[in-house]
């Protein structure tokens, strides 16, 4: 079944009723829920990762603040689908039946949970939920008790390729990614294009050579994300844009060490804001800017739409320039004003259509 992609934005959320594409809707949709408990089983990584697993419970936490939920969350002991079914299963068996799942590997688990546990809720965040076929035997179903939620990472990777160039004006760069999945192949061209962008428009003269383009394979090894890091700014390379979960906080602890000598290291953080996670000095961090998914966003949007009785069931929501779902942070003390003026004048240019950012590899490397 291919799914209907549907952009919406952030605004319409708080304010309108939404709509399943191809389904019956939600039972009791319009009626406003009470006591509600949500419940997040994480993926690979900790709850305090720096990136996506943080940023999905922090959205989860403010609407405990914001709208008086209760909420809970489960670390699975693995990564497979029967890990991520049992924690599901938990989650549900102590009432907690609004369940939000951050990344692309709990898509076979949502398929059928969705299924398996019809009275509870869904939010799957960077995936849709299938049956792990391919070709022919591939099913995919977004049900009426979950919702689908994506980010346009090229246009986020574009806008830290922009400013790291304008920033830095001449020099190399480079890319460190977790798994070679879509949402971190999207930041990686995303990215490269904000450089050529800037070179070919804005005066800068900033290159990334294919050998400072990596994808690790994990979203955890910490220890390798610090000597890829190492091996790249040994090469010459001034900042590095990591979207490698904890392979990037391996990459993080080699630029503080490196600034605390000293030496000039860079790194753009993924994700959330991660100028705090750089500080290794008086206040002073190594995170240069960071490519932004609202992921706190789409987590508290959702539990909203559901407290209101319009929580979008059996929809594929797409959070991107239009929305404000993606972007940079709106304080970057390592940029100049200049910089982000010029940053917030192109994000404005892809929000109205002005600037278009493939979402495809094309020429570009890996």
């Amino acid at each position: 079944m291919k799914k209907k992609l549907i952009a919406l934005t952030l605004a319409a959320l708080m304010v309108t009723g939404l709509v399943g594409c191809g389904g019956k809707g939600n039972e009791g949709e319009g009626e406003a829920k009470k006591d509600l408990k949500v419940g997040m089983v994480t993926d690979a990584g900790t709850i305090d990762d720096k990136s996506f697993n943080q940023g999905t419970w922090e959205g989860i936490e403010k609407a405990k603040a914001d709208l008086k939920i209760e909420s809970n969350y489960l670390k699975p002991a693995g990564t497979t689908e029967a890990d991520y079914m049992k924690e599901i299963g938990n989650l549900f068996d102590t009432d907690y039946k609004f369940i939000v799942t951050p990344g692309f590997k709990f898509e076979t688990a949502i398929f059928q949970a969705q299924d398996k546990y019809p009275d509870a809720k869904f939010v799957i965040i960077d995936g849709a939920p299938n049956n792990g076929k391919t070709g022919a035997d591939r099913v995919e179903k977004v049900g009426d008790n979950a919702v689908a939620i994506f980010f346009a990472e090229h246009e986020a990777g574009f806008l830290a390729g922009v400013a790291a160039s304008l920033q830095l004006k001449e020099g190399e760069l480079g890319f460190i990614g977790g798994m070679e999945i879509p949402s971190v192949q999207k930041f990686n061209w995303g990215f490269q294009q904000g450089v050529k962008y800037a070179n070919e428009n804005l005066g800068t003269k900033m290159s990334i050579k294919a050998e400072n383009v990596v994808y690790q394979g994990s979203f955890d090894n910490v220890a390798a994300g610090q000597q890829l890091a190492a091996t790249m700014f040994d090469n010459g390379v001034k900042a590095i844009f990591t979207a490698a979960g904890g392979v990037g906080v391996g990459a993080i602890n080699e630029a503080k060490t490196r600034a605390t000598a000293g030496k000039e290291a860079w790194i753009v953080g993924v994700d959330v804001d991660q100028y705090a996670d750089g500080i290794y000095k008086d206040d002073k961090s190594i995170i240069l800017t960071s490519a932004m998914k609202k992921v706190d966003s789409a987590s508290y949007e959702m539990v909203k739409a559901e407290l209101d009785g319009k929580f979008p069931g059996g929809q594929t929501l797409t959070f991107d320039a239009k929305n404000d779902g993606i972007g940079i942070p709106k304080e970057n003390p390592n940029l100049s004003k200049e910089t982000t003026d010029k940053v917030d004048e192109i994000f404005n240019q892809i929000k109205e259509g002005k600037i278009t950012v493939a979402g495809e590899k094309g020429d570009l490397i890996k």
